[in-house]
């Protein structure tokens, strides 16, 4: 019988660091991780100084989330272990219960979201992040600070599964976030990249994903187009951008829209039926800025976007 949370005892291991950690200026946001790291499985949580405005861009045919029709949020988990998953997202609404004394006034009430990914592609157990690591992820976050790699929900990813019939193999990617701040604007976008697609850099290449094992040549899937099988299931990139600019819901609604949509530069092919993205889009309504109009926002956060597809790519 496979491993599984009710055979096996597990032990979360918190904020690990796998290669590089991104550091940043956004104390309002705080991101910790926690694993199961025999298991290779873990979820990500980013916990907001203040409630804050949050809108959703749910693409895809297999989305799978919790809370996404928010219209604030207090955290925000990303996870492994497919639908399973979502228990962890719970976990964190659990803790923030529990800070908060167990208070049931309704302005009490914690709103915790998030979404999850099919991390069991390469992992031989049945381990998925439960309440406890949601828990666990929610208490060691920290300012400023984003372990990228196969850690957190990031931990078993990969990409470029759509020729996985013809010979090419899908390879393990992970998390990654950007930063940049602009004038008094601050945007910050972080990945867990699992998607179906091939990961393309800036310059059009191919660069995980798609993988042919004898020669190590990675291809574009328009290479193969009329010999394509039965597709690879259980795909998903989950996205976060955050902004502390003062915006409207419907302006940051359409922001969302654009970076999501841009996301198809670095992630071919990008929303299709066997993935289920989700890229939820907060602000901290911090500053205003005239010089940084929402759709320069939302062309700088796209830059951004991409950075952090690549960084996920490893």
């Amino acid at each position: 019988m496979s491993i599984t949370n009710d055979t096996t005892d597990l032990s979360a291991t918190t904020n690990r660091v796998d290669r590089d950690t991104l550091k940043f200026d956004f104390p309002e946001i705080r991101i910790g991780t926690a694993d199961y790291v025999e298991a290779q499985t873990g979820c990500t949580v980013f916990e907001f100084q203040n409630r804050s405005m949050m809108v959703s861009d749910c693409r895809g045919g297999a989305i799978g989330s919790i809370g996404t029709h928010y219209p604030e949020v207090d955290a925000i988990c990303f996870a492994g272990g497919s639908a399973y998953g979502q228990e962890a997202i719970l976990g964190v609404g659990a803790e923030l219960h529990k800070r908060a004394n167990y208070s049931t006034h309704w302005q009490d009430i914690a709103l915790a979201a998030g979404a999850i990914i099919y991390d069991y592609r390469f992992r031989d157990n049945a381990v998925y992040p439960d309440k406890a690591l949601g828990r666990a992820a929610l208490n060691a976050a920290q300012p400023n600070l984003f372990a990228q790699g196969k850690v957190g929900a990031g931990f078993a990813a990969s990409a470029g599964k759509c020729l996985t019939e013809q010979g090419y193999n899908g390879e393990r990617t992970g998390q990654g976030a950007a930063f940049r701040q602009i004038g008094k604007t601050k945007i910050f976008v972080a990945t867990v990249l699992n998607p179906f697609g091939a990961i393309i850099d800036k310059s059009g290449n191919v660069v995980r994903g798609n993988l042919a094992p004898k020669t190590e040549r990675r291809i574009h899937l328009h290479e193969h187009i009329g010999e394509i099988g039965t597709p690879a299931k259980g795909n998903t990139t989950l996205t976060l951008m955050v902004t502390n600019q003062v915006i409207s819901r419907e302006a940051l609604t359409q922001v969302s829209k654009q970076v999501h949509s841009s996301m198809a530069r670095g992630i071919q092919p990008f929303h299709s039926e066997f993935d289920g993205d989700v890229l939820l889009a907060v602000s901290t309504q911090q500053v205003t800025d005239p010089g940084m109009p929402p759709f320069a926002l939302g062309a700088m956060a796209s830059e951004l976007a991409w950075d952090a597809i690549l960084a996920a790519a490893g």
